[in-house]
Order: structure tokens, then sequence, then C-alpha cells
């Protein structure tokens, strides 16, 4: 386990039967609340798929030639790494709900 790995969260890697009250708590409405997860959790699937393909960038050949598919373990073990990890939607409600997720609401505040 590297120094990333021991400051993030434990998130489950599996779908969680959620109190749907604890979502609407700060918002004071479920579907502003899912929106922000659903923004939040874009948010981390872009940064989490930036991050593989650059990592897997370094492993590219510049021959790309179906004959010459070379097997590399170490490309191997990060896609088996990224294939566990929690899913962007976990990882967002995960967040949300611990208050680490900023967000505001434009028309709210004109009133």
């Amino acid at each position: 386990m590297n120094n990333k790995d021991a400051n993030k969260p434990t998130v489950a890697n599996t779908t969680v039967t959620r109190d749907l009250r604890q979502l609407d708590t700060d918002t004071k409405n479920i579907y502003e609340s899912l929106v922000i997860i659903s923004k939040r959790a874009n948010q981390i699937a872009s940064n989490i798929k930036e991050e593989l393909h650059s990592k897997l960038a370094e492993f590219a050949s510049s021959n790309d030639n179906l004959e010459e598919v070379f097997e590399n373990r170490e490309q191997i073990e990060i896609s088996k790494h990224y294939e566990r990890m929690p899913k962007p939607s976990l990882i967002a409600i995960d967040e949300f709900i611990n208050g680490k997720v900023y967000y505001r609401n434009p028309s709210k505040e004109q009133k």
C-alpha cells in the first residue's frame, strides 16, 4: 500500500443500501443532492480516466502491429488495480455524506 492509498477513506467496492434521508439533510432536496453527487462522480471518473491513460501511455509502442502483442505484467497489474477501485458514484456518495464536496446553487444565492 503506497502513501496515496493510506490517505484515502475506505469506500465499499460494492453497492450499499443507503437511507435517502441522509442525502437530503444539507440541501433539503433529494434531487438537488443527486445532481451534486452525479456531477462529482463525473469529475472523479474523468480524473481516474486521465490518470489511467497517462500510466498506460508509458507502455504504448510506436509500432502498433497485431502480430507483435506483448504481455506486460506491470501493465496488467495497473489495469487490475483500476478495475478493483470503487466506482466513481460510490466515491462521490461517500464524499457527499461526509461533507467533503463543495457545492453552491446560484439560484438560491440570488434570493
